[in-house]
């Protein structure tokens, strides 16, 4: 029997993105798929692999070849997707705005990833779809809220084969307290909520040092952010975020601060192995929070904000939960129902009871890591999943 063709209709900005890692992992695993053969809307390339070993490379190639020829004759002459029998996913965002919604195919399924819970007319918006995809509870909540269309949780994953425990390199020095966080700069992610708890814990610890990988595909939907700070993030002339000058200005000594540059995700986990713990207290994550993830994979113990899609991370001492309970003051024109704003005090708690206890942050980081596979929380185990959902619809 044929494979069906699965299109995963949206772009792939190298594999530093969300969506882009979704794309490449789910391609990845499908690859060599009986059943499945995995599309793409963009062009696959080494600049979208990098970091990935040749192995690796060589086992998808012949994927990548039939992926592009297929949008290279998309995007010429044409393809009758439905009559070709492909099975579309679209990307909504949100307003449950697709990225492109004119591709249509012989079922649609609608792969929804949004913070915003304030949405106009979200039947018409959801019409065409035979199926909506959500990765969080949360999100499952709010969709089945707005719409009778049927919706499926399916959480996102880590690369089991790159994120995992391991030993330090020894390059770094060892008598500091290394404290990593994640993911682009925004009002939801809080990263002034991180800068404020981690410049009180700073100025009682000389060897606390935050190690930030906050840089995106969009520097310019950084700039400006300010939150709680005094100081707002600028862009220098080049159009590069200042973020060190971001951190300093807002009263962290530069020497407790590492940026970290843009970097392929398999590079992550190298430095992740390095930390002593993680900080992702979100507002709102619309799925689980990749760099949570990712972290716990490796062993890190994680200091979690228990609201949305990370509450969905959270179980019996895997991670360290900091309650949200306060009401989070919403961005012009949005809705924030389920978000929630985690108290600085306790954030600064939490990192005070991680640095005390080095028993207790090796306990909750290899529980993190166990909970990560027996949870069924990676890029395979997602495969899976989406693969048997879509093949129900045909």
């Amino acid at each position: 029997m044929a494979r069906r063709q699965v299109l995963l209709n949206w772009p792939a900005y190298r594999n530093a993105s969300g969506w882009s890692l979704v794309s490449l992992n789910l391609f990845q695993q499908w690859a060599r798929d009986a059943d499945i053969q995995p599309l793409l809307r963009a062009p696959l390339g080494p600049e979208n692999l990098q970091g990935n070993d040749p192995l690796r490379l060589r086992a998808i190639e012949p994927a990548a070849v039939d992926s592009n020829e297929f949008l290279a004759a998309l995007t010429g002459a044409g393809i009758e997707l439905r009559e070709r029998g492909v099975l579309v996913i679209d990307a909504l965002g949100n307003g449950l705005t697709a990225v492109d919604a004119a591709s249509t195919g012989l079922r649609n399924v609608g792969r929804c990833i949004f913070e915003n819970t304030r949405v106009v007319e979200p039947a018409a918006r959801l019409a065409k779809y035979d199926s909506i995809l959500c990765a969080s509870n949360w999100a499952a909540g709010v969709l089945r809220a707005l719409s009778d269309k049927p919706v499926t949780m399916i959480h996102e994953g880590i690369d089991h084969a790159q994120f995992f425990p391991g030993p330090r390199s020894g390059v770094l020095d060892p008598g500091c307290f290394y404290v990593f966080s994640g993911g682009k700069i925004e009002y939801r992610k809080a990263h002034d909520l991180v800068l404020l708890a981690f410049r009180e814990f700073a100025a009682r610890h000389d060897d606390a040092v935050l190690v930030a990988a906050w840089h995106s595909p969009w520097p310019q939907l950084s700039a400006g952010f300010q939150g709680r700070l005094r100081a707002p993030l600028q862009r220098n002339a080049a159009g590069t975020l200042e973020i060190v000058r971001w951190v300093v200005e807002n009263g962290i000594d530069a020497r407790q601060f590492i940026e970290l540059p843009p970097m392929p995700n398999p590079l992550l986990p190298a430095v992740l192995r390095e930390m002593d713990c993680a900080i992702q207290v979100s507002r709102c994550e619309a799925c689980t929070n990749l760099p949570a993830n990712e972290a716990m994979a490796c062993g890190v113990p994680v200091i979690l904000a228990d609201n949305t899609g990370t509450r969905d991370l959270i179980a019996a001492d895997n991670c360290v939960r900091v309650a949200a309970p306060d009401p989070v003051v919403p961005p012009p024109g949005w809705g924030t129902d389920g978000w929630g704003e985690c108290r600085v005090e306790e954030i600064v708690a939490a990192l005070e009871t991680l640095y005390t206890d080095s028993a207790l942050r090796r306990r909750i980081g290899s529980r993190g890591a166990q909970w990560i596979l027996e949870s069924r929380r990676t890029w395979r185990d997602h495969a899976e999943a989406l693969k048997s959902h879509l093949l129900t619809l045909v």
